[in-house]
């Protein structure tokens, strides 16, 4: 790719090292963030990392970085879930939660994703921060899905019983399972995500459900192959100009 830069944090992830030796093979500058932005201006620039630099980077470089919709997960049907999940407010969550439930944001790590035992137990923030509210699951084992234009481009186990457990997908015994899944779940809901995006799913009392959405530039790529994540990443978070139009309403800001 002549003339493209990845662009990286300064303190690189395992994720971003990996991704990074596979963008320097295909010929791009791979550039750490520390090493500043000067000289990028006009260049195809692609990002893997954090929201926050991302979002610094997105407006001086005119990357379009997509993400999934806030209310995606919460719209999906019960079968795809397995549980009751709503979208709202962390100050709504904080008045009416009187028992246990999962609560995280829906995109961003701007408070850790956990359950919490009621509204009085969740964090210090600003009352309009949008959450993701759910009962509380056990999942068996849980895995991340990088989609490319409806379909699983890289995959990885990454947990099993709460516990990292890294594995290629199709080195998983329930691999096909996860697979059949993800057909069904994106042949109805698909078109409400990004062409570039990632989904983990999990097992919870037997069945396949979908965990959550996220940002493909900004997911542990685990024990998914580098090649194929990057092809993901590249779509995800690249120069605006080449965002697909049936993307432009997923890029952030």
């Amino acid at each position: 790719m002549d003339d493209a830069v990845f662009l990286v944090p300064g303190q690189r992830t395992t994720t971003a090292g990996l991704l990074g030796e596979a963008a320097a093979r295909r010929g791009m500058e791979v550039r750490g963030l520390d090493a500043g932005v000067g000289g990028l201006a006009g260049r195809g620039v692609y990002w893997c990392g954090g929201p926050a630099a991302g979002a610094r980077v997105a407006g001086a470089l005119g990357i379009g970085l997509l993400e999934p919709p806030d209310e995606w997960l919460a719209g999906l049907p019960e079968w795809a879930t397995g549980r009751g999940i709503r979208l709202t407010s962390l100050g709504e969550a904080r008045e009416v939660l009187r028992e246990p439930a999962f609560v995280k944001p829906p995109r961003e790590k701007s408070f850790p994703a956990a359950v919490y035992a009621d509204g009085a137990a969740l964090p210090e923030l600003p009352p309009d921060t949008p959450v993701l509210v759910s009962g509380v699951v056990d999942f068996a084992a849980e895995y991340r899905l990088f989609l490319l234009d409806g379909e699983i481009a890289a995959g990885s186990r990454y947990a099993v019983h709460g516990r990292l457990d890294p594995a290629p997908l199709d080195e998983d015994p329930r691999a096909a399972e996860v697979r059949a899944f993800a057909a069904r779940l994106l042949a109805v809901a698909g078109a409400g995500l990004p062409t570039a995006v990632t989904v983990d799913v999990g097992f919870a009392d037997g069945a396949v459900v979908v965990v959550e959405a996220n940002m493909a530039w900004f997911s542990n790529c685990y024990a998914a192959d580098p090649e194929r994540v990057l092809d993901v990443v590249l779509r995800a978070a690249g120069p605006r100009e080449r965002v697909p139009e049936a993307d432009l309403r997923f890029v952030r800001g």
